[in-house]
């Protein structure tokens, strides 16, 4: 139970900031006229090294807390807002291209690259900040934060949920990556965008919560019954 719910958690909370789709149509701007086999090898090196970079991250999570001195609660209201402020952010958004103008942004480059170094650019920029960005990685520290627990086996079972939540996103920006060209040509850019929108409102919905839960318990150390 406590991993589907981690599961559920950290793949809603971390779909739209990752959002394949919006990732693909970036990637497949810097890439160009690539052909399939390089897309498809660079999809697989992406995919993995995304695996690799977030449970690396997910698993230093609380050191980094520790190390800070930051408590739990602080992290679940300060985080809550950063993931509701990006819901709200997501929801707002004018256009079905913003996503991808997003993730332009973060790169910090647009056009294409020559296609002899794309293997040089696996981990960044298409890994990291086009796949998963600052904002994906504030998030799953948030997520972290919020699914830990004193009882060793609760918090084993959270991280295992979290991990299949990171590998199936991985996944779907592998397909995403691999078949972009196809992907964009059949899904229009309207559809995906309503669906985002959707998303994001429950984005919205669970940094709320989660910025609750943090204050309720912060409120609990100074209204004392």
């Amino acid at each position: 139970m406590a991993a589907w719910k981690a599961f559920l958690i950290a793949f809603s909370v971390l779909l739209p900031l990752i959002n394949p789709l919006g990732s693909a149509l970036v990637f497949l701007g810097l890439v160009g006229d690539a052909p399939p086999k390089v897309l498809h090898s660079l999809a697989r090196r992406i995919a993995i090294n995304n695996i690799v970079f977030l449970v690396v991250f997910e698993l230093l999570g609380a050191t980094i807390l520790n190390f800070f001195g930051i408590s739990l609660p602080i992290v679940q209201l300060s985080g809550g807002i950063v993931v509701a402020a990006m819901g709200w952010g997501v929801l707002n958004e004018p256009s079905a291209g913003a996503g991808s103008r997003n993730k332009e942004e973060e790169t910090g480059q647009s056009g294409e690259p020559d296609t002899s170094h794309l293997e040089e650019s696996v981990f960044y920029p298409f890994t990291f900040p086009i796949t998963s960005g600052p904002g994906t990685l504030v998030a799953l520290l948030t997520v972290t934060a919020h699914i830990s627990d004193k009882n060793l086996t609760h918090n084993i079972l959270a991280h295992v949920g979290v991990f299949l939540a990171i590998v199936a996103l991985s996944v779907l920006c592998y397909f995403c990556y691999a078949y972009a060209p196809k992907i964009t040509k059949r899904i229009p850019p309207s559809t995906a965008h309503g669906i985002l929108r959707v998303i994001a409102f429950i984005l919205l919905c669970i940094g709320i919560q989660i910025a609750w839960n943090g204050l309720s318990a912060l409120l609990a150390t100074i209204i004392k019954p």
